[in-house]
């Protein structure tokens, strides 16, 4: 089950009270105060754990609470601080206030902590209080109630390439191709009902993340099919390949796919629509997409001179189209790296 959203509340340790105590002893008024300092309550830590992909352990459980600090004790005894809560999330999650919708914290990179709910503060010992003129105090601090808040959380997939297409253009079949990621893979429309991420290896040391994004039909960024849920998992990318399948028996067919989904990543988000993109040729293997692509290559190379040509059953085009895609990676985190000077 993959869960991307979901609402839970943090509640922050509260502080220990301080003591109220006096030693017993003789020509010292009322013994002399030596009441501690109570403990100071436990954080609430949320840490970005690279070994978690969805929010689902998250769902069933709605409140999350730090351990409360314990008091203080005579003898000038402090109580002993509360425990914090971790609060793992996998690395891609955005975390808001739910009530005034502020983000919180974006966790982007893996082992990333972030202070979400703080402890209350302690309470001081009747100690504390004693002076020249107050020999021995009755006063004493009480514990200050630790942070609380609900929180919302969005996780978007933290990937290098989105991999886009409608439904069998052979999204899934590619992942499965070319990375670790092992999807359902069938030959009717949404198949794949979640978004799946692979690790893609070249060489030795070369590698990057892809994310097959499901559910994407004409409608989706108003929410038909699956395609609004899923749309905001490559807002993240730097890279869509843009899968289209060219078996149709329809050469226009081919060409309106393109334009509508186009359409679609343009209406959900513009930053997303002018994305680099790459467009893919798939099921080569197939006569009919040899003649069609014969057809409208002018055509397709006019809507995006990066073409490529693939064949996830026989392997054809596929390691000459990744090498491109590092390519491409590397001119895009150049351009981040010379808006950051």
């Amino acid at each position: 089950m993959f869960i991307d959203q979901v609402s839970i509340s943090v509640k922050a340790g509260d502080g220990g009270d301080g003591c109220c105590s006096f030693r017993r002893e003789k020509y010292i008024p009322m013994g002399g105060p030596d009441g501690g300092d109570g403990g100071k309550g436990g954080d609430v830590i949320l840490e970005a754990d690279p070994n978690l992909t969805t929010l689902i352990d998250l769902k069933y459980k709605k409140l999350y609470q730090a351990e409360n600090g314990k008091p203080g004790k005579g003898n000038q005894m402090t109580g002993k601080s509360g425990k914090n809560l971790i609060v793992r999330l996998p690395p891609g999650t955005l975390v808001k206030n739910e009530e005034t919708g502020e983000l919180l914290v974006d966790l982007k990179e893996p082992h990333q902590h972030f202070i979400v709910a703080k402890g209350g503060h302690y309470g001081q010992g009747n100690a504390r209080f004693k002076s020249a003129t107050n020999r021995a105090p009755k006063k004493f601090g009480k514990g200050k109630p630790g942070d609380s808040l609900q929180l919302f959380l969005e996780l978007k997939l933290l990937a290098d390439v989105g991999i886009i297409g409608f439904p069998n253009a052979g999204k899934s079949t590619l992942i499965s191709r070319i990375s670790n990621a092992r999807p359902k893979i069938a030959g009717y429309p949404f198949t794949t009902l979640v978004p799946n991420l692979g690790i893609v290896k070249l060489g030795e040391e070369e590698s990057f993340v892809a994310a097959d994004i499901p559910g994407l039909i004409e409608g989706a960024h108003k929410g038909k099919g699956l395609g609004h849920q899923f749309l905001r998992h490559i807002e993240r990318t730097r890279l869509l390949l843009h899968l289209i399948d060219f078996s149709d028996t329809e050469p226009e067919n081919i060409l309106d796919r393109y334009h509508k989904l186009q359409m679609e990543l343009k209406a959900f988000n513009e930053d997303l629509y002018q994305k680099p993109q790459i467009l893919v040729a798939t099921k080569m293997d197939d006569s009919q997409s040899v003649k069609n692509l014969e057809k409208i290559r002018s055509s397709m190379n006019e809507l995006n001179p990066i073409l490529f040509e693939i064949s996830s059953v026989t392997g054809e085009g596929i390691e000459k189209m990744l090498w491109k895609i590092k390519e491409c990676l590397a001119a895009e985190k150049l351009k981040d790296l010379e808006k950051e000077d």
